[in-house]
């Protein structure tokens, strides 16, 4: 039997140093385990609260931010610009023309491929020479049959072709002096013909009454000054009545083989398109352009511009498209662009049609060129 306490009752498991029954403890270890797990669930929820809170102050803040944004952007739209002072209006700036690399194909064939041509403001001495003679060898290549576009047998025809020439075509007298000639074959017939009879023959020209006077005097100058030969001097040519430089120029070049450039319209007007020089005088024109080529260029030189001024670089409708010096021309724009339109600008034997000589040369004709018709015919 078990011993008593002096109560009576049993001895406490700490007086008796034996252990408490389990079952005494349980409710306690709930307790703690109910409590533990509740401020588990209390710190995650916080947590949990923590970063929703996080997350919806920066989802805040981003929307404030681009609200800011938004709203800075359309103050910006929205501000009224400041008005500049009126600026001074500068002129239009002039638009580039753009010219072929080559001739269309020597005026026949497709469009070429193109490149912008640069104005030559500023260009040098040496630059201006080299497209200046460049330019001349184009034109060699498209006029290798270029002549004195005069018909003329002899020194005497062409001094007095070239008196009659002025004020009208060379066409015009071509028609004109076959019957003049058939009449008046020497200076010495003509020195000594009726005025009113040479003026009836070169009625056709224009002038005729000008025109009789000066031939009918140089030709009295050729019978009592030289013996009724076209001297071979340019000092001795001018002197004679109706005789300037360019007609000098001519006679001295196609008739006795010197050297000369012959200024007329045609040159005058482009080597100034072309900016070979500014000069409007013929004698200053000469000089400047002849400083730019041998000697031994200059008449044939003159042919060149001359045929090209009067078959495609015209006083009022060049035909910038059909021209083979376009990309070294200054003025490519002035004229008809276009290579269909310009091709039917081309006159003479470029546009298929008749040259201005009754009796053009051989190498002429056998480019394809045309003889004039005669007076009345046609």
């Amino acid at each position: 039997m078990g011993e008593q306490s002096p109560d009576g009752g049993r001895k406490t498991a700490k007086a008796t140093g034996e252990a408490e029954p389990s079952g005494k403890s349980a409710p306690a270890k709930k307790t703690l385990a109910r409590r533990a797990g509740a401020a588990s669930e209390q710190a995650s929820a916080m947590q949990a609260a923590a970063v929703k809170k996080a997350a919806s102050a920066k989802k805040a803040a981003s929307a404030k931010k681009a609200a800011s944004v938004k709203k800075s952007a359309s103050a910006k739209k929205a501000a009224p610009t400041k008005k500049a002072a009126p600026a001074k209006k500068a002129p239009a700036a002039k638009k580039v023309t753009v010219a072929p690399k080559k001739a269309t194909a020597r005026i026949k064939g497709t469009a070429p491929a193109r490149t912008v041509v640069h104005p030559p403001s500023g260009e040098s001495r040496t630059a201006l020479v080299r497209r200046a003679r460049r330019i001349n060898r184009e034109l060699a290549e498209v006029y290798p049959y270029a002549h004195p576009e005069l018909d003329f047998t002899n020194p005497f025809q062409l001094v007095v072709a070239t008196v009659l020439s002025a004020q009208t075509t060379d066409l015009r007298v071509n028609q004109t002096t076959p019957a003049l000639f058939a009449k008046y074959p020497t200076p010495e017939d003509l020195a000594a013909a009726n005025p009113e009879e040479v003026e009836e023959i070169l009625r056709p020209c224009g002038f005729f009454r000008a025109k009789t006077k000066s031939v009918i005097g140089l030709s009295k100058a050729l019978v009592a000054g030289f013996g009724g030969e076209v001297p071979g001097r340019l000092e001795d040519l001018v002197k004679l009545p109706g005789v300037g430089r360019k007609t000098a120029f001519v006679v001295l070049g196609n008739a006795f083989g010197r050297p000369g450039i012959t200024v007329d319209t045609h040159f005058q007007r482009l080597v100034r398109r072309w900016q070979w020089t500014a000069e409007t005088d013929p004698d200053k024109i000469e000089a400047a352009v002849g400083a730019l080529f041998p000697k031994s260029d200059w008449t044939d030189l003159s042919h060149h511009v001359i045929w090209h001024g009067r078959r495609i670089c015209h006083a009022r409708k060049p035909a910038c498209g059909a021209c083979p010096v376009a990309p070294l021309c200054p003025a490519y724009g002035e004229g008809e662009t276009d290579p269909e339109k310009a091709r039917k600008l081309l006159k003479y034997e470029k546009g298929g049609f008749p040259g201005q000589r009754l009796n053009p040369p051989q190498a002429y004709l056998d480019a394809g060129g045309k003889p004039a018709p005669p007076l009345g015919a046609g």
